[in-house]
């Protein structure tokens, strides 16, 4: 009686009691999706289609072929363009998203291609160069990628070793690898497919060192040879996003025309005198790097995809899969136990928080509604907070699951891939929290708060919490970088006071989403405040569940208030539970994009020999 997918759906139903909800799925698809509403609806038509249905055990040249051929689809149906960063920021962000629910390798190289590399030609470069390649990035007539981490330098990128030496009587930039050291590392798109490189180099005109620019690099003709004096090296497997084609760079002197340099900001005479519009060469550097905050925002949103995707699999999954009831009979869904809803409830919580979130992100870096320096911090923290959320969320789901989330087919790891790669890429996540908490120092002034009341449990008294929380952090880490003075500032951040730091950083992030999530849930007018309302109050007492111990320590709240927490928590989780499907739901996720068997009639796949592939299942 269960072989059929929609009986279960049903069965479940009516054994969990799952009401038909008093509020439309779409409204919560509309609030999610925030922006550009066709096109995602179009892309998510589009992304069904059975050419990116996924496949396991194939060699690693046709995975990374299978990436390419892919994007290509995307480009030629014209659902991103590097334009896009002057027209619509939101429409970039938005095609990351939702590609990576199908193809993390793909969306890596598309981020690659559109933002570090398309977006540097774009904002750094002149006429001259929009001219030659902005067509061709969006075609991939002109692949691209970009080279700023070398092997001995990754997040002290002004101390790389990468030289572009003018020479006035030919005038070219002569760009050049000394050491070993200075090979240009995990370059994605690089092994393979990239005609062009924007190399970071110290640019040196006679015996003045200008510091960081960015020079174009031709690495390949149009039929994809390497060209001379440079070196590519593969790099290989690696541990997930195998699509990606990873390759080690190496220069020989290699000569390029001046009007190679990216000159947006500097420019360079004939006779090699520089002149900027950026005075300070770290100022000059931050604003070559800039791409990086966009790149931030693009690899949070595929974080979110793959957040969605990675729950939606569960859920469904939970949903449908029988095991031991009250008398012993396989007829209970695994949904309806308490191990369940504590471990995946919470995760849809915290996933919409964060979508809203990251969209508050989105807005204030492409409209530049807040200061630059803010603009910073916010991409900063949520970065590593929706990839870390990725990675804690898509464990979970696989354990949950059982052997089931352990095959390939039912896309766990590839979503685990995605959010190491995440955690790393464009700033390793503790890093980055280090720079919220440096930026955030520099602008600091302690929220308003007030008493902690005897009841903790509501939505004010919650957020009033975290503000406690940070404005503790932020103050008490400010005393001791002032007692320890200039002498001993670096010993203090570097080497004593790490905790402090993390803790301040991520507690500004999580402070930013909770607020943001809570003004939103204010002002919705339609039935879905109801349910939104749940899943703030679940995201906000997960989040004091999980830190009780720094408020207990700090004797900010007390035992009883700690048992107000667990209890409200166990009873948030049993309350939202019966909405799961129609949370999930509202992520519009096709069963075409979701592929994975376990989310779909999994009896029907394990009714014939499928090796573990999805070809000719339906």
């Amino acid at each position: 009686p269960f072989r059929n997918m929609m009986r279960l759906k049903q069965w479940y139903q009516r054994r969990v009691r799952d009401p038909k909800p008093d509020y439309s799925t779409e409204s919560l698809t509309h609030l999610l999706d925030h922006d550009n509403h066709e096109m995602r609806d179009k892309f998510r038509e589009f992304m069904s289609d059975p050419v990116m249905v996924p496949k396991y055990n194939i060699p690693l040249a046709e995975e990374r072929q299978l990436a390419l051929e892919r994007l290509q689809r995307i480009c030629d149906n014209g659902f991103i363009s590097v334009l896009d960063f002057w027209n619509n920021p939101l429409r970039i962000f938005a095609a990351h998203e939702l590609a990576a629910i199908i193809d993390p390798a793909m969306t890596t190289k598309m981020t690659v291609q559109f933002n570090l590399f398309g977006g540097t030609v774009l904002k750094l470069g002149t006429e001259k160069h929009h001219d030659k390649l902005l067509a061709g990035i969006d075609t991939l007539a002109d692949i691209g990628c970009f080279g700023l981490t070398e092997l001995g330098y990754g997040n002290n990128a002004v101390e790389m070793e990468t030289t572009a030496v003018y020479d006035p009587e030919t005038q070219e930039l002569i760009v050049n690898t000394p050491t070993p050291l200075a090979q240009k590392y995990w370059i994605t798109n690089g092994a393979l497919h990239a005609h062009h490189v924007v190399v970071f180099a110290h640019l040196i005109s006679g015996e003045q060192n200008h510091g960081i620019h960015a020079v174009l690099v031709p690495i390949r003709d149009k039929e994809l040879n390497v060209l001379p004096d440079v070196l590519v090296e593969e790099m290989g497997y690696k541990m997930g996003l195998n699509g990606v084609d990873n390759a080690k760079l190496t220069f020989n002197n290699v000569r390029v025309p001046k009007d190679n340099l990216l000159d947006k900001f500097s420019k360079l005479s004939d006779d090699g005198t520089l002149t900027s519009d950026i005075k300070s060469s770290r100022a000059r550097f931050l604003a070559v790097a800039d791409q990086l905050l966009a790149g931030r925002i693009c690899i949070a949103s595929m974080c979110m995809g793959g957040s969605k995707a990675s729950l939606a699999i569960a859920v469904k999954y939970s949903a449908t899969r029988l095991t031991v009831g009250r008398k012993g009979k396989s007829d209970a869904a695994i949904l309806s136990y308490q191990l369940q809803q504590h471990a995946l409830m919470p995760l849809i919580a915290r996933t919409f928080a964060l979508n809203v979130g990251l969209d508050l992100v989105k807005r204030s870096w492409a409209e530049q509604s807040v200061s630059h320096q803010q603009v910073v911090a916010m991409c900063c923290a949520l970065k590593p907070i929706c990839s870390w959320h990725l990675e804690d969320l898509v464990s979970i789901c696989r354990e949950r699951c059982g052997g089931q989330g352990y095959l390939s087919s039912n896309r766990f790891g590839t979503f685990i891939g995605l959010a190491h790669a995440a955690m790393t890429a464009e700033g390793d996540n503790s890093v980055l929290i280090q720079k919220v908490a440096k930026e955030r120092l520099g602008l600091f002034t302690p929220h308003n708060t007030v008493a902690v009341d005897s009841d903790i449990t509501s939505v004010e008294q919650m957020i009033n919490l975290m503000k406690i929380r940070e404005n503790n952090l932020f103050l008490d880490l400010g005393k001791k970088l002032a007692a320890a003075g200039k002498a001993g500032l670096f010993e203090t951040w570097m080497c004593q006071e790490n905790e402090n730091i993390q803790n301040a950083g991520k507690t500004f992030g999580e402070r930013l989403v909770a607020e943001e999530f809570c003004s939103v849930v204010q002002n919705t007018q339609d039935a879905t405040k109801g349910v939104l309302t749940l899943l703030l109050r679940l995201h906000l007492t997960a989040f004091l569940k999980d830190n009780i111990a720094w408020f207990l320590t700090h004797e900010l709240v007390s035992p009883q208030h700690s048992v107000q927490i667990t209890s409200q928590y166990n009873e948030l989780c049993r309350e939202l539970t019966p909405h799961a499907l129609h949370l999930i739901e509202s992520f519009k996720i096709s069963d075409e994009m979701l592929s994975a068997p376990i989310a779909r009639d999994w009896v029907s796949f394990n009714a014939y020999d499928n090796k573990g592939e999805l070809e000719g299942f339906n």
